[in-house]
């Protein structure tokens, strides 16, 4: 998942010397990968600084001074999702359509399952029918239970008997898929804002974790998703999908520096196995492989 953003940050440092071309090349490759224009102000501004005040000569020296400013970026641990000591924990899943939502929380809930957990998906979405359709072929498929109404239903409605049903039964997790909401449509915003304060008074307390799914091609994009997102619901953690494909990986940084949200989980394939808890440290150290 790192090839993209690890070459370009490789070749920039291969066999060079500290100049200043060497820092316009580091900045333009860290803009073409997806880091963003103030991400990457932000980090040669460091490195500036780094250069002047510990007086670096070698190129390698830069190399190891952005590798230490992306470790405190990123951080050393990996945070994993949140779990309640009171059962049902619950997990919200939101975001536009085409992120990859649906999968991730069928990728969850196969992860649960295989830790013996009972876990009842809640679909959400109820404005598109191949949405609850493609949830309920998941849930048969991972051996989980499913909450679903009629196509056009209120989505709150859904939660609330979701919830209801969990409690009631004894089950230790809900994933609540939500609609695809388009980030510029008012009324669907407010209609989410609606689901998380169900859950909010169902439980008692926030939802354990208010996931925002994000796909890690879209760069740039996905921070302006997260910001208008986060305006709506408190967002707890990103999980970051299609980071094996075309993604720059660059993305990584920016979320870091300008959300400070954790990135708690990132998709690396097609199967249900490729779902990893995001480890912030082998990133980084990754970025820096020979």
């Amino acid at each position: 998942m790192l090839r993209k953003l690890l070459g370009a940050l490789t070749s920039v440092f291969r066999g060079r010397q500290l100049d200043e071309n060497l820092l316009l090349d580091l900045e333009e490759a860290l803009i073409l990968s997806d880091v963003g224009m103030d991400t990457t102000e932000l980090l040669m501004a460091h490195l500036r600084a780094a250069i002047h005040k510990q007086r670096l000569r070698q190129a390698d020296q830069v190399r190891e001074a952005l590798k230490q400013r992306i470790v405190e970026l990123l951080g050393e641990e990996t945070q994993p999702l949140r779990v309640s000591d009171e059962k049902p924990t619950v997990w919200m899943f939101i975001g536009v359509n085409g992120t990859g939502k649906t999968t991730t929380i069928a990728k969850v809930a196969y992860r649960l399952r295989r830790q013996r957990q009972q876990v009842l998906m809640a679909a959400g979405d109820t404005f598109r029918a191949a949405a609850q359709e493609q949830l309920g072929v998941w849930a048969k498929r991972v051996d989980c239970q499913l909450v679903q109404h009629q196509s056009g239903a209120d989505p709150a409605a859904v939660i609330f008997d979701s919830l209801q049903a969990a409690k009631a039964r004894g089950l230790d997790t809900v994933l609540v898929d939500t609609a695809g909401r388009l980030h510029t449509k008012h009324n669907l915003m407010e209609e989410l804002k609606k689901v998380y304060r169900v859950v909010q008074r169902e439980l008692g307390r926030l939802p354990d974790e208010s996931l925002l799914v994000l796909d890690a091609s879209t760069g740039q994009n996905g921070i302006s998703q997260a910001a208008t997102f986060g305006a709506a619901v408190p967002v707890t953690g990103i999980v970051l999908t299609k980071l094996d494909g075309s993604a720059k990986g660059g993305i990584v940084l920016a979320i870091a520096s300008q959300l400070r949200v954790p990135i708690r989980l990132v998709g690396v394939g097609e199967r249900m196995e490729d779902l990893e808890d995001f480890d912030p440290k082998q990133f980084a150290e990754g970025l820096f492989e020979d």
